[in-house]
C-alpha cells in the first residue's frame, strides 16, 4: 500500500527469492519502502529517498534478463544494488560481468573498504553470498569497497555518485552486520529521516479497507493460524458484522485445534462466524494421493469450493458477498512463483490461497499481509491489541498434516501423527516459555521459532518389551528462524530430545523411533513434505 504521506525507499525486483526480505529490513529500520518493477519508469521514482536493485535467478547477459533502464543512476538518487542487482549495476555502467571460477554460496568471509559509507563502523565479517557469476572489471569511478578470497569485488562504490552495490546479501540474517549496512545507506547515504512504524500502518490500513468496502459483504478465510487471525482482527477493527469468517475444517489441524478455533474466534470476534465441516469430503478427496503438489492442489481446490458454497448460500440469503479476504502473506507468494513477483521467481511450493480461482468465479480480493513476513505479522498483531496467545501461535500450512504426512492420507495415520505432534508442541511450547522468562524475549538467541513432527513413509525394526517390533519412525523437526524466508536447525538441548524421544515411542501406538532433522533451510525448506 503506497503512503505518499511518508518519505519513502523503493525496492525495485529483478525476481529474486528475497524482495520482501529486503524491503522488510528497511520497514525494520523506520522506514517506508514498497516494491516495484525493475521495468518502472525512472520518472515514477523522482519523489524516493533511495533505490535498491534485488538480486535475480538470471545472468545479466541472458537473452532475457531484467534490466532496468539506465536513466535511475541519473536521477541523483543514492542506488544499492545487491547480488544480480550489483551485476545489473555494473553492467549497464560498462563493467564486465563474468563466470567463476569458484562460486561462492552461503557463509563467506569479508574484509570490507573502512572509509566506505556503506561499512562505517562495520568490520571483518561473515557475509551471505549465492553466485556463480562476479563483477570481473569495475566501471569506470568505481572502487572496490569489500572483497572476500573469490570475489576480488565483493562490494563497489562511486561515492560522488551515491552509486553502491554488494555482491553479497545483507538483507539475509546470516551477514552479520547487514543491518548496520542498511542502516548507513539510508540514514548516511539516502538521509532517511525514519517516520514509519507498524502501529501507523494498521491504522492506516483499517481506514483504508473500510473506505474500499464500503457497504459491502466480506467473505474471510479462517484458519485460526496467526495470518487469518490477525486479518480477522484488522477486518472486524474496520467493517465489523459486514464480515463473515468461513472456518473449513478439512480435518487435518493439529490436535484440538478445530476447537480452539471456534472458542476464540466466537468469544475474541464481534463478526459472524461459519464452521464448515469438511473432514469426510477431503479424506476421500486425498485417498491414494501421494504428490505432495498434488495433495497442495486438491486441498486448495476444495478450500475453494467450500468457500464459494459458503457465499452462494449467504446470496441466496439475500447476504451477497463481493470481497474475498486472504492472510497471504509474502513468503506464500515468493514460494509459489506467484502473480506478485512478475513471474520470475521459482515455485517452490503451492500455497492453497494463491490458487487461481475457477472459470466464472470472481471476488475482488483484498489482501492487506501480503508485503510482510510472519514475525512482522505478530508486530502487527500486538499493534491490533490481540492476545500473546494468538500472536505467537505456531505457524502451521494451509494443508495442514497432509503434507506431513509423507505417502497418502488417511484415519490411522492422522491419528499417529495428531498425538506425536502434540507432544512435540507441548514440550517445545514449554521449553519455549522457560527461555522466554530466563531472556524476556520471545526470539532470543535459541528460541525454537517453528518446530512440529512428520511421518515418513516407511517402517522399521525396533524392541519394546523385549519383543521385536516393525513401526513407524517419527521425524522431530524444529528450526530457529525470524521470517521463515531462512532458517536454521534448532540445537536443542538433549535432555529436552531425549524427553520427547521418550514420550512419543511410550504414548503413540505404532511409533518406535524417533529422528532429528538438522538441516538449515536452504537448501531444505522449513515444512516436509
Amino acid at each position: 500500500m503506497a503512503n505518499n504521506a511518508h518519505e519513502r525507499v523503493v525496492v525495485l525486483d529483478f525476481g529474486g527469492q528475497y524482495a520482501q526480505l529486503i524491503a522488510r529490513r528497511v520497514r525494520d529500520l523506520g522506514v517506508y519502502c514498497e516494491i516495484k518493477s525493475y521495468k518502472t519508469n525512472p520518472e515514477e521514482l523522482r519523489d524516493c529517498k533511495g533505490i535498491l536493485f534485488t538480486g535475480g535467478p538470471n545472468s545479466v547477459y541472458a537473452q532475457d534478463a531484467p534490466l532496468c533502464s539506465k536513466e535511475v543512476f541519473e536521477l541523483g538518487i543514492p542506488v544499492l544494488g545487491i547480488c544480480y542487482g550489483a551485476q545489473v549495476m555494473a553492467y549497464l555502467l560498462g563493467g564486465t560481468v563474468s563466470s567463476s571460477e569458484v562460486p561462492e554460496f552461503g557463509k563467506t568471509m569479508t574484509q570490507f573498504k573502512s572509509d566506505s559509507p556503506l561499512f562505517q563502523n562495520v568490520g571483518e565479517s561473515v557475509c551471505w553470498m549465492s553466485h556463480n557469476d562476479y563483477i570481473s572489471q569495475l566501471p569506470e569511478g568505481f572502487t572496490a569497497s569489500a572483497w572476500s578470497a573469490h570475489c576480488p569485488a565483493a562490494a563497489m562504490e562511486n561515492v560522488e555518485r551515491k552509486l553502491y552495490a554488494t555482491q553479497f546479501h545483507p538483507e539475509v540474517e546470516h551477514t552479520q552486520q547487514g543491518s548496520e549496512m542498511f542502516r548507513n545507506f539510508l540514514y548516511n547515504i539516502c538521509g532517511c529521516a525514519g517516520d514509519w512504524e507498524m502501529k501507523s500502518f494498521a491504522q492506516e490500513t483499517i481506514a483504508a479497507i473500510r473506505e474500499r468496502v464500503g457497504d459491502k459483504k466480506v467473505l474471510c478465510g479462517l484458519s485460526g493460524g496467526v495470518d487469518s487471525s490477525v486479518l480477522a482482527a484488522m477486518l472486524a477493527k474496520a467493517i465489523g458484522k459486514q464480515l463473515t469468517c468461513v472456518f473449513v475444517n478439512h480435518g487435518l489441524l493439529r490436535k484440538g485445534e478445530p476447537e480452539e478455533v471456534e472458542e476464540v474466534f466466537t468469544k475474541q470476534f464481534d463478526v459472524d462466524f461459519i464452521h464448515v465441516h469438511a473432514e469426510e469430503r477431503y479424506l476421500e478427496l486425498l485417498r491414494g494421493v501421494t504428490d505432495p503438489e498434488q495433495k497442495r492442489r486438491i486441498i486448495g481446490t476444495q478450500f475453494w469450493k467450500e468457500f464459494f458454497a459458503v457465499a452462494e448460500d449467504l446470496a441466496q440469503d439475500g447476504r451477497p458477498v463481493k470481497y474475498l479476504a486472504q492472510g497471504t502473506i509474502y513468503p506464500d507468494i515468493i514460494e509459489s512463483g506467484a502473480r506478485k513477483t512478475g513471474g520470475k521467481a521459482s515455485t517452490i511450493k503451492s500455497h492453497h490461497n494463491l490458487i487461481p480461482f475457477p472459470e466464472g468465479v470472481h471476488f475482488d480480493l483484498i489482501e492487506p499481509l501480503d508485503h510482510f513476513f510472519k514475525d512482522e505479522v505478530r508486530a502487527l498483531g500486538t499493534a491490533l491489541g490481540l492476545p500473546d496467545y494468538i500472536v505467537h501461535r505456531q505457524p502451521f500450512p494451509g494443508p495442514g498434516l497432509a503434507i506431513r504426512i509423507i505417502g497418502d492420507v488417511d484415519a490411522e495415520k492422522l491419528s499417529i501423527l495428531k498425538n506425536a505432534d502434540a507432544i512435540v508442541r507441548e514440550e517445545l511450547d514449554a521449553y519455549n516459555e522457560r527461555l522466554f522468562a530466563e531472556t524476556g524475549e520471545r526470539n532470543s538467541e535459541h528460541a525454537v521459532w517453528q518446530y512440529f513432527a512428520v511421518l515418513p513413509d516407511i517402517k522399521s525394526v525396533g524392541v519394546m518389551g523385549d519383543e521385536r517390533t516393525y513401526a513407524r519412525p517419527m521425524i522431530l523437526r524444529a528450526v530457529e528462524s525470524s521470517d521463515a524466508m531462512t532458517a536454521d536447525w534448532a540445537r536443542l538441548p538433549y535432555d529436552v530430545l531425549a524427553r520427547i524421544s521418550g514420550r512419543i515411542v511410550a504414548e503413540v501406538p505404532g511409533v518406535n523411533r524417533v529422528v532429528y532433522d538438522i538441516t538449515s533451510k536452504p537448501p531444505a525448506t522449513i515444512e516436509w513434505e
